[in-house]
């Protein structure tokens, strides 16, 4: 059997039996194991065929973005013996810490035999492999630095990180530098943020990006995995730090990231009254029916409850998805925009269910003066998210103040939801006095 086959049946195992085996190896065998990580790589973390000049890993934490840049530039060290690399990271202590020193890093990447013949100088932040090839330290703090050296590749890690103008002049010095040799290259590995740096390399022609989360690291402890999701899925931080999302930034949107996130809690306190928003398609292959529930609690405080949105689906599919969440609810009415169908959206709702009771409203303004009153009920404390609601928030934070749309898809579905549901709850007729106890679906 070649090393290859023994590979492939190492790798059909799960990943608690992978683990038994990984232990068990000797410091031998542990060796030659992590030097044939081109066999057990993640697709993202090999390098992309075609003339690429960017390649960018948006990846989140524990991916394996620093091992798939050491082995990258390892490698290139190795065909190249008179290649002069820079490494550049946020600050010139990062890159020495994580991209040479680090667990992932160059030295501990090292093949047999490499390890000895490679000279790491710390304080000049000077690399030599044992091709000849050397590394140069960089901080993208000291942007004149990269001023005037030459380069046939260059790694940078955590872009996003970058210091604002500081980080822009290193960027593009080292572009300037990236002129030895018939092909120079840059690798990017970084966690994603919404910066101005990311989205201009992002733009730029040449760039060949992959993402990855950190849940494709199937090396993660399980019990790391089931607490960073726990704690973060589906929060603008789970999104950009566990699943490598570079989560949009409108400007002069209605509500922004930090709102959402301020405005979040784990579960809904008791409940006064429940409403349904229904946003009906036009049609059944067009956009998505927005169904949102959203309650009320008994100190005026409203809680947005599920986004139980159906996407292409029948009148009589979304009818009874509507219907459904409804009943999970407890919820008293379903308020509905009427502009789409008029009396039909009532009777197909009807139809899902007799006893539904269904209030029909008008959309006489335009989406934006609509959502600015729910999203100053945010402003003031008075609107929380229990739970996380990723494709109905991204919708949100899309809605403009001067009106139109800058989120995904073609409409905000989701969002008119779940403002025709909290315009009914607060904006419109108060709860009824008594406060009665409703139970979550399946309480």
């Amino acid at each position: 059997m070649t090393s290859g086959e023994i590979f492939e049946r190492f790798l059909a195992l799960g990943a608690e039996e992978r683990a038994v085996v990984v232990r068990s190896l000797t410091s031998a065998q542990a060796r030659e194991f992590s030097e044939r990580w081109w066999l057990w790589a993640l697709k993202a973390q090999r390098e992309p065929a075609g003339d690429w000049l960017v390649w960018v890993i948006c990846a989140g934490r524990g991916f394996g973005k620093t091992r798939a840049g050491a082995e990258w530039v390892s490698q290139f060290a190795r065909d190249n013996p008179d290649a002069r690399i820079a490494l550049v990271g946020a600050t010139a202590d990062d890159a020495r810490r994580v991209m040479v020193d680090g667990e992932s890093g160059l030295l501990a990447v090292a093949r047999t035999g490499e390890r000895e013949a490679m000279r790491w100088t710390k304080m000049e932040g000077v690399l030599h492999f044992a091709s000849g090839a050397v590394a140069q330290v960089y901080s993208a703090g000291a942007a004149e630095a990269l001023r005037g050296p030459q380069h046939h590749a260059a790694w940078c890690d955590e872009l996003g990180k970058w210091q604002r103008g500081l980080g822009d002049k290193a960027w593009d010095n080292l572009r300037l530098g990236l002129r030895l040799g018939d092909r120079p290259r840059i690798i990017v590995t970084t966690t994603p943020r919404q910066t101005r740096l990311m989205r201009a390399v992002l733009a730029m022609e040449g760039v060949h990006q992959t993402r990855g989360r950190t849940t494709d690291n199937a090396w993660l402890p399980k019990s790391f995995i089931e607490a960073m999701t726990a704690e973060y899925g589906g929060t603008r931080m789970g999104r950009q730090e566990l699943d490598g999302e570079l989560v949009a930034e409108a400007e002069g949107a209605l509500w922004s990231r930090a709102l959402v996130e301020r405005q979040r809690t784990r579960a809904a306190p008791a409940l006064v009254r429940v409403v349904v928003g229904v946003d009906p398609p036009a049609s059944a292959d067009g956009d998505a029916c927005g169904i949102v529930a959203v309650g009320r609690d008994a100190a005026g405080h409203a809680h947005v409850l599920e986004d139980a949105t159906v996407a292409g689906a029948s009148p009589e599919r979304w009818a009874s998805a509507v219907a459904g969440c409804a009943a999970r609810w407890q919820a008293e009415r379903v308020i509905a925009e009427k502009n789409q169908g008029g009396d039909m959206v009532r009777s197909v709702l009807l139809a899902a269910d007799a006893a539904l009771p269904v209030t029909l409203v008008s959309a006489s303004r335009g989406k934006a003066a609509r959502a600015e009153p729910v999203s100053m009920l945010y402003e003031r404390g008075a609107a929380w998210h229990a739970g996380t609601f990723p494709a109905l928030e991204d919708e949100l934070c899309g809605l403009m103040a001067a009106g139109g749309y800058a989120g995904p898809g073609r409409s905000p579905d989701r969002a008119d939801a779940l403002v025709w549901a909290m315009s009914e709850l607060m904006l419109g007729r108060r709860a009824r006095a008594a406060v009665r106890t409703l139970a979550p679906p399946g309480g």
